[in-house]
């Protein structure tokens, strides 16, 4: 079906609206490449110092076993509802429920956090350059990314992905070009040493340091699944959710250990313990000292990435809800749709609710750094917690259901290693002081853990009540609306079971 015919129809989603490379950095810019590489990674520097090269090699590997995970499974299961359709057919209809719960949830509050970043990066940046500006009035530009986000969203997926794939490919562009000049610039200081243990920081010796460093990073990978929600808007959705999902992570984490590589050897393997995310050792603070205006350009491309992440998990979640309010678990004005664009309206309206109250409320109630701390905990808890159900998800699926396609290696070994990779990710997201290197939190950062448990809580009841009352919505969870009825009986047969 075209995608004018599909929208003539006026019954679901814009079919074929997007290709692949939309699709890809959907994926992509959920990642914030950019502010990852200037505020994530470098936070694993405190433990692996020059090390770190090493320990963003060690966070790919792991996550791309669970990106084939999650690559498999949006093969097979192209829904809208992505992780919660993948949970439903591999475990269970209600563990699907309690993951879409838990993931809308959480990709709702993705766009106030990063807004979050917009406001207090371009004030501090403003403030910095002309000290007549106030450093706290971040909130303009804050609602100014809101605004443009909500009328990207607005007008449906085709405006959104290609303005994410346009933001998507200038911050990607920025910091590979700013690698290159590095690596150039350090000349004979070029060595392969960073990827040993050689230079790990003072008191995280050898392959711990690495280990602590790779931990941080691995939080930087979260957001590669965001192609999969798009799966009812892409051309040839079973291969290009496969392609997507799996080539972000592995483009993103090349991306990762060439820009780490090019920073830790011109700044100096044994100094680099001592790199962050501000100041005169960090990206933006080596570009000033060092290359003039080219600092103007990373400033910029990090912005960028804040409003392209933004504009990726609105799109993760309007759309997640939208396939929950279609079968019911959720209100039903979730699934009401634009009739000429097809865009998720109602979705599109509450998320801009929830994103100028979340950011404004926390923001001006504490101050937007904090805020952001907090929110930052809240979903990478929940998200690690997604990924980690996922992994499960994976094998579940294919030893339950498609036993004729079953691998030892893609749905038990890389299921098995995608867990332990990311447990550790959990433990230290949550500050639960399990390792040496987990700092316990503490409020209102510690916040976080509360908040979480109680969404989650009132997930439970919310699942009770529609077990007993409505059994018939609940199993809808897993359904795959793309396949035809003779196949759609045949994949969720079961789960209506």
């Amino acid at each position: 079906m075209s995608g004018e015919s599909s929208r003539a129809t006026g019954t679901g989603l814009a079919r074929n609206a997007v290709g692949l490379r939309e699709v890809l950095f959907q994926s992509v810019t959920a990642m914030a490449p950019a502010a990852a590489v200037a505020a994530s990674i470098p936070a694993g520097a405190a433990f692996a110092g020059g090390s770190l090269p090493l320990s963003v090699v060690v966070a790919l590997v792991a996550c791309l076993f669970t990106a084939s995970c999650v690559a498999e499974l949006a093969q097979h299961l192209p829904a809208a509802g992505s992780v919660a359709t993948y949970s439903a057919q591999g475990l269970h209809p209600a563990v699907g429920f309690l993951v879409g719960w838990g993931y809308v949830f959480v990709e709702a509050l993705v766009p106030p956090l990063l807004l979050l970043q917009l406001g207090f990066t371009t004030a501090g940046t403003l403030h910095q350059q002309w000290t007549s500006y106030p450093a706290d009035l971040w909130w303009p530009w804050s609602l100014a990314g809101a605004v443009v986000i909500a009328i990207a969203g607005f007008f449906g997926v085709r405006a959104s992905a290609r303005f994410g794939t346009v933001l998507g490919i200038f911050e990607i562009l920025v910091f590979v070009a700013f690698a290159v000049m590095l690596i150039v610039a350090a000349g004979s200081d070029n060595t392969l040493t960073v990827f040993g243990t050689s230079h790990t920081a003072h008191g995280y010796g050898g392959f711990g340091g690495v280990f602590a460093g790779s931990v941080y990073t691995v939080l930087a990978f979260a957001g590669f699944e965001a192609a999969a929600p798009l799966a009812e808007e892409a051309k040839d959705p079973r291969r290009t959710m496969r392609r997507a999902v799996f080539g972000a992570a592995l483009a993103i984490g090349v991306v990762y250990v060439l820009t780490t590589y090019a920073m830790a050897v011109y700044f100096g393997p044994d100094r680099f313990a001592g790199f962050g995310a501000s100041g005169d050792a960090s990206w933006e603070g080596v570009a000033r000292a060092s290359f003039g205006l080219f600092w103007v350009i990373l400033f910029l491309a990090v912005v960028n990435s804040t409003v392209a992440n933004a504009n990726a998990c609105s799109n993760v979640s309007t759309r997640t809800a939208f396939a929950l309010g279609r079968i019911g678990v959720f209100p039903r004005a979730f699934a009401r749709l634009h009739p000429s664009r097809r865009s998720p309206v109602t979705g599109v309206a509450v998320q801009f609710a929830v994103a100028v109250a979340v950011m404004l409320g926390l923001g001006l109630a504490y101050d937007p750094v904090t805020a952001f701390a907090m929110l930052a905990t809240v979903i990478v808890t929940v998200i690690i917690g997604v990924y980690i159900v996922a992994d499960a998800a994976c094998a579940g699926y294919f030893l339950r259901r498609r036993r004729d396609l079953f691998s030892p290696l893609r749905h038990i070994l890389f299921p098995a290693l995608g867990i332990a990779a990311f447990v550790p990710a959990l433990l230290t997201a949550a500050g639960i002081p399990a390792f040496s290197f987990v700092a316990e939190l503490t409020p209102p950062v510690s916040y976080a853990g509360p908040v979480v448990a109680v969404w989650m809580a009132a997930g439970i009841v919310v699942l009770v009540v529609l077990a007993r009352r409505h059994p018939q919505r609940l199993a809808q969870t897993g359904r795959v609306h793309l396949i035809d009825p003779d196949e759609d009986h045949e994949e969720t047969g079961a789960v209506r079971g």
